[in-house]
């Protein structure tokens, strides 16, 4: 493991043969990432790639929750200053490839809130595993920005133009059953299940015909390719909204718990 130790703020283990962990964890912040995390996040594939040892990953959240997204003092942070929105902007864009390009095949097991930079790891993994209590919720335009981060490059393509448009122009939360029936995730298991069934997935892929799995994902995975000018421009979109009035009454109204006057 010695490879992961540039990714401290990643807690990264081993729970079968070939198969690599990674879990999210920021207590008492439903696992939100930090500036920190959402760095080392958007890295860590690279490194996993050249991990001979590692055939399949496995990510989730810690304490029943996924991940309740970006950290609101990073998006303030963000939207003041330029060299941090310049460099969380290339982190962004680097998390979404890198998870795409990643040739070991990944896991998703969703629970709990599921939001931001963690629900883009969650819904661009391989096989993304739910359970009926998930939140999952994309929050960009409450914020007062674009739907930037991942979901024009995949939430079409999971469950079409017209549920994408519903849910994230109105940012309408998903339980993990409904995900399921649209097309979102591809399974919903209950809460009691979800470890032990996205374990199972993750071995079955690690004890599978490597080149075969990772071949099948390299083709696949040109759909998303094909969509990246539409995500390069949502992304961008976002950072550009990042400058305006709007973030800021945002973040106010996120954090006072109340509709945001626009």
């Amino acid at each position: 493991m010695d490879r992961y130790a540039a990714f401290p703020s990643l807690e990264l283990d081993r729970p079968a043969p070939h198969v690599l962990r990674l879990t999210l964890r920021a207590e008492g912040r439903l696992n939100a990432v930090s500036g920190t995390v959402h760095r080392e996040l958007a890295e860590v594939w690279k490194a996993i790639g050249d991990d001979e040892d590692t055939r399949a990953v496995l990510v989730r959240g810690a304490d029943g929750a996924f991940s309740s997204g970006g950290d609101l003092d990073l998006v303030l942070e963000i939207a003041s200053d330029e060299a941090t929105r310049l460099r969380v902007f290339h982190e962004a864009r680097d998390l979404v490839y890198n998870v795409i390009d990643c040739p070991k095949p990944i896991v998703s097991a969703i629970t709990g809130p599921a939001v931001g930079a963690g629900l883009a790891v969650g819904l661009l993994a391989d096989v993304s595993i739910a359970t009926p209590d998930a939140r999952i919720v994309d929050g960009h335009t409450k914020l007062g920005v674009a739907a930037g981060d991942h979901a024009v490059i995949v939430w079409p393509l999971l469950c079409g133009l017209a549920k994408a448009k519903y849910h994230l122009l109105l940012c309408e939360p998903l339980d993990g059953a409904e995900a399921e029936r649209i097309g979102l995730v591809s399974l919903c298991v209950p809460a009691d299940e979800l470890e032990e069934r996205a374990l199972a997935v993750a071995v079955q892929l690690a004890e599978g015909s490597q080149r075969a799995i990772r071949h099948t994902k390299l083709a696949l995975n040109n759909w998303l390719r094909l969509a990246g000018p539409a995500f390069d421009a949502s992304l961008a979109l976002e950072f550009l909204d990042m400058t305006g009035p709007d973030v800021h009454e945002g973040v106010a109204a996120v954090r006072e718990k109340r509709r945001p006057a626009f």
